[in-house]
């Protein structure tokens, strides 16, 4: 079972590094980001027959410690966000200010949402109990990293533009209170006031999260006996 489980990790690793180059030359940016989606969807596509495939073969293993590990392994899919969680939460929505307020001398960083200011709201949620957090749909991992590239957001190989949205999984109350003592989501806040940053943070009263369904890296390994 260690091995065929390694094999899949290693596989998966191997497809996802597979990168394309995010500024080739003679391609404008939609159509650059819609074939990385669908050359991301494509290799999930791969891993999710792999898996399965290992999970076919892990199940006709008739072995006490195989079935074992199995059920712990099943025990801990949903604290590791590999299960679907559903229940009331936060849609939060940020945007990068309208063209029209960019004047003469202003910083244009100033303007746009930063990767530190996503991952400040993300933070905020989990400090707040977000039993789970999606951005753009996609569940966020502790190995989950959110990375910027010009104006665009990569998450889990694929890139996205603006506006971001974070969906927060848990009791609203608690979850606002995470927001509001956050530093960063109030600095966010005070630089979207005064230079028309986008924000909308909005109750619902059913957030979906679904399964995490990206790669898992392999940071250590040992042999069982």
């Amino acid at each position: 079972m260690t091995t065929a489980l390694a094999g899949v990790l290693f596989v998966t690793s191997a497809i996802s590094s597979e990168g394309d180059d995010l500024r080739q030359e003679k391609t404008d940016l939609p159509t650059l980001v819609e074939q990385r989606r669908e050359n991301v969807a494509s290799q999930q596509q791969v891993v999710d027959d792999l898996s399965a495939q290992i999970a076919s073969l892990t199940d006709e293993v008739d072995n006490a410690e195989v079935s074992k590990a199995r059920k712990e392994t099943r025990a801990l899919r949903g604290p590791a966000g590999f299960t679907e969680v559903s229940g009331p939460g936060l849609r939060i929505a940020l945007e990068d200010a309208p063209r029209e307020v960019d004047e003469p001398g202003l910083d244009p960083n100033l303007l746009v949402v930063h990767q530190q200011d996503i991952q400040a709201f993300v933070n905020a949620l989990w400090e707040g109990g977000a039993t789970a957090v999606t951005l753009q749909g996609q569940r966020l991992i502790s190995t989950t990293g959110i990375k910027c590239v010009g104006n665009t957001v990569i998450l889990n190989g694929v890139p996205y533009s603006p506006p971001y949205v974070i969906e927060g999984v848990g009791p609203i109350d608690d979850l606002y209170g995470g927001l509001s003592r956050s530093g960063a989501v109030q600095t966010y806040q005070d630089y979207a006031d005064r230079y028309q940053l986008g924000m909308t943070i909005t109750p619902k009263d059913e957030v979906v999260a679904p399964a995490y369904s990206g790669t898992v890296d392999l940071q250590h390994a040992q042999v069982v006996e």
